[in-house]
């Protein structure tokens, strides 16, 4: 990577040339005159965001070719192009083979890099990117840090909550969403790396301090086009033009893939005889667990108030993480400590109610069955689990997301009837699509698992107010699928709708009639 420039040195087109392959070439354009020397102070694919000083990346897309806005940009006074395919314009047309991949690398350049200023942690995964990320950034506020946080749930700037539409930002805004980072004084940030943002280059030219793999289990094959493709674009953080080192949870089997080819310093989480990094002594419980991480030759009693067993692999992911990063144990045990919860993970909704409500954002089949076996959990872990009426059961609502991968829905139906002891099967978010179709997917899945209690209802508030009408004293009730999301998506609408605020409220009502 070229040397950081001080901020007051302008980035000229020079600088963006320095950084591209030798492919790259410089047009003139219709009588421009191609200087080097030309200043630029931003980079954008919008053409909304383009004008003077402005370099407008053409970028093809999958609705429409950036090309066809080159002209516009140039009215709009933007000095300079990259494309694929010349223009008749007049302004300097720097002309690569892919602008998409080579976008991340040209507004790191015009940025200055900001990612190196930065001790920055990738978190990459199918399941607990969130988790770990807010975990990270908990931890590094307790080593001294000022920090920032990059992902799913929301961004935040030394604390304060910035706007965000993606997981993984477009690469300009990501790259000046970096340099705002450096330039509020953060120190340190951990980022959800997507496999879109990865697919799509969002992240090239972003240097990470370590890189950390989760899981992967099926999602997101809505848009790629098999399993592995989904795998090929996790494991490309894996390398050295991201990373010098990463910390991969061994106990998937995709972690251990990941572990065996990358070329990086690994760091072996999880409870296999090869694990650099270990639980010891977990102790469960409905207000979170308890554990010794063993890291090489150290020992650190670890507390952490997320409960279910995968969020002591997160804990241990992020506290593996730090040590990467320079920060003692004992100063990472006392940040996963100080993290109270994560909105929409495992998130409890209290309302005097006699029986425990989770919403969680367990959106797979994996996650939703790691959900349900916590939420098993916490009734286990209770004093005397039976109850007048029997012994305490768990109840879930869950439904599949519309125009999404429809090959998990089966799969989602039976884990949910496998997982509790009654599955109120509702809508989601289902977009274009009839949510009744959507149903009837993940029917083929109930059927599978003979004796099956479930229900249907479409509505998704109905939906929650039966299952809450459902429960018995002593229940857990989850809530699975949207987590933090306040809307939903109808096929000509969206609408408000929060899953946590929508039970309390019908919890309120409960206890009202009461």
């Amino acid at each position: 990577m070229p040397p950081i420039r001080n901020r007051h040195e302008m980035t000229t087109l020079s600088d963006v040339l320095a950084v591209l392959p030798p492919s790259a070439r410089l047009h003139a354009g219709r009588g421009a005159q191609t200087d080097r020397s030309l200043v630029l102070a931003d980079v954008t694919h919008d053409s909304r965001s383009a004008g003077p000083g402005v370099l407008f990346a053409c970028r093809p897309g999958q609705v429409a070719d950036g090309h066809d806005f080159g002209p516009a940009a140039v009215a709009a006074g933007s000095p300079a192009l990259l494309v694929e395919r010349p223009l008749d314009v007049d302004v300097p047309q720097v002309q690569v083979d892919s602008v998409a991949a080579t976008l991340g690398v040209v507004a790191a350049t015009v940025q200055d890099h900001p990612s190196s200023a930065l001790e920055l942690a990738g978190v990459t995964g199918t399941n607990g990117k969130t988790t770990i990320t807010y975990l990270m950034e908990s931890i590094l506020a307790a080593g001294g840090h000022t920090t920032g946080v990059v992902g799913t749930v929301s961004t935040r700037i030394a604390g304060e909550t910035v706007a965000g539409a993606r997981t993984t930002p477009e690469a300009p805004d990501l790259q000046r969403l970096l340099r705002r980072m450096v330039t509020s004084g953060v120190t340190a940030a951990a980022m959800e790396v997507s496999s879109h943002g990865l697919a799509l280059g969002r992240v090239n030219g972003t240097r990470f301090s370590v890189v950390v793999f989760t899981n992967l289990t099926q999602d997101h094959l809505d848009f790629h086009p098999d399993l592995e493709d989904y795998y090929q674009a996790k494991a490309s953080l894996f390398t050295s033009r991201f990373a010098p080192a990463a910390v991969v949870n061994v106990d998937d089997a995709f972690g251990r893939r990941v572990a065996g080819e990358t070329a990086l310093q690994v760091v072996r989480v999880g409870s296999r005889p090869d694990a650099d990094v270990t639980a010891r002594d977990v102790v469960s419980a409905p207000g979170g667990s308890t554990f010794t991480a063993v890291l090489g030759g150290r020992s650190v009693p670890v507390r952490t108030a997320l409960p279910g067993h995968f969020n002591v692999t997160n804990a241990l992911c992020a506290v593996a993480a730090a040590d990467v990063m320079g920060i003692a144990p004992e100063i990472a045990a006392a940040g996963v400590a100080a993290l109270s919860g994560v909105p929409g993970r495992m998130e409890r909704v209290e309302a005097g109610q006699p029986f425990t409500v989770l919403v969680d954002y367990a959106h797979t089949p994996d996650s939703l069955q790691n959900v349900l076996r916590a939420a098993r959990g916490l009734i286990d872990a209770r004093p005397g689990a039976g109850t007048a009426t029997g012994t305490a059961r768990v109840i879930v609502v869950i439904g599949c997301g519309g125009d999404r991968d429809r090959g998990k829905r089966p799969l989602m139906g039976r884990a949910a009837v496998e997982g509790a002891d009654l599955a109120v099967l509702t809508s989601d978010n289902p977009r274009s699509e009839d949510p009744m179709a959507i149903l009837e997917a993940m029917l083929a899945g109930v059927r599978e698992v003979p004796g099956a209690r479930h229900t249907l209802e479409p509505a998704r508030r109905e939906a929650i107010a039966l299952a809450l009408g459902e429960a018995r004293p002593g229940d857990v009730v989850v809530i699975a699928g949207k987590g933090h999301e306040t809307t939903q998506e109808l096929a000509d609408r969206v609408v408000d709708f929060d899953d946590g605020a929508v039970a309390r409220e019908l919890l309120a009502g409960r206890a009202g009639q009461r």
